[in-house]
């Protein structure tokens, strides 16, 4: 139990300064691109508005379950299935915390890996989908997407994005991740994943399906994935899990189908599972002591009393959001 409880606050520590200033970009993001600029700017039919919708998805921190109202609402005001399917596609994968919490476990080769296989995902799907299904209805009817950014105060509306809605969307997932992330540090054993699954295809698949029908953030996988990374899982494995995870799960499968039509669904899944299992193999290809990298990086990692401090601000931070999302309001 010693070991777990250290465990888990040596990664909490590790990974709170980066979170804490990945809050705050996300709650200055949330000012500066307002959802309406986004839905103004992401409009229209052709390969130009699937590259933007990719491209403004990936910095912002939205999980794959908060994403759905504002994709939805990019349909309803006129951007193509195309442009949807790459917003959905690209925004889950990444966002400005999950990336700075990338970079202080995982180290710069995956923190520019993320977001650039995102970025391709986003328009190898949103192109996909408006060859392959030409059905392009638009959407009618209220989606609520909490534009509350184009409040006055602009300042108090970033501060509460970064560091009270955020929290409250991801904190549960969040703690739970470096709970299992403690878990899989203190309980497998070293080179566990490499004896019982593999190195190769096998392991990538495994994760694949593991990381599809789950929910678990862009943030809140990472911990995991350096855990399991630490124990023998290969990088490339890793990424699959680090891909699959944040951007599907049951419910934004059920909504695309129900919403945007079983064949942009089928495409949606299968786009993410052949450029999750690409981006793996390219990923172990190009850097092949990465995961030894990462190991030695991990285990001669000290905290610091900034990372204490940091530590105990930001999990006051997470449990005072999940007050607010499950306790008395």
């Amino acid at each position: 139990m010693i070991d777990f409880l250290h465990s888990f606050w040596f990664q909490l520590g590790k990974m709170s300064p980066y979170l804490l200033f990945g809050f705050a970009v996300a709650g200055a993001l949330r000012v500066l691109i307002p959802t309406s600029f986004v839905e103004k700017h992401l409009g229209g039919k052709g390969i130009w508005p699937i590259i933007k919708s990719s491209l403004f998805g990936v910095p912002l921190p939205l999980c794959s379950c908060g994403v759905i109202p504002v994709a939805m609402s990019l349909r309803k005001r006129g951007a193509g299935k195309g442009a949807t399917i790459a917003f959905l596609l690209s925004t889950p994968q990444t966002g400005v915390d999950s990336l700075f919490v990338t970079f202080s476990l995982m180290g710069i080769v995956f923190t520019i890996f993320r977001p650039v296989i995102a970025l391709i995902t986003g328009v190898i799907g949103g192109a996909a989908v408006d060859l392959l299904d030409k059905k392009n209805e638009i959407i009618t009817g209220a989606i609520d997407d909490d534009d509350s950014a184009e409040q006055k105060n602009k300042f108090l509306t970033g501060i509460r994005h970064g560091f009270f809605v955020l929290p409250r969307d991801i904190g549960t997932a969040m703690l739970i991740g470096l709970l299992i992330a403690a878990f899989i540090s203190v309980i497998v054993p070293d080179d566990f994943f490499a004896e019982k699954i593999g190195t190769g295809l096998g392991a990538m698949i495994l994760m694949m399906f593991m990381g599809i029908p789950v929910y678990v953030c862009a943030t809140a996988s990472v911990p995991i994935a350096a855990a399991m990374i630490i124990k023998g899982l290969t990088p490339g494995a890793a990424f699959v899990f680090l891909m699959t995870g944040p951007a599907t799960n049951a419910a934004t499968f059920v909504t695309i189908w129900k919403i945007l039509g079983n064949r942009t669904a089928i495409i949606y899944i299968l786009t993410v599972a052949v450029c999750a299992l690409s981006g793996g193999f390219l990923l172990d290809a190009m850097f092949t002591g990465l995961g030894e990298n990462i190991r030695g990086h991990y285990h001669s990692m000290a905290a610091t009393p900034l990372e204490h401090i940091s530590a105990v601000i930001l999990l006051a931070v997470l449990a005072f959001g999940i007050y607010k999302k499950h306790g008395k309001r």
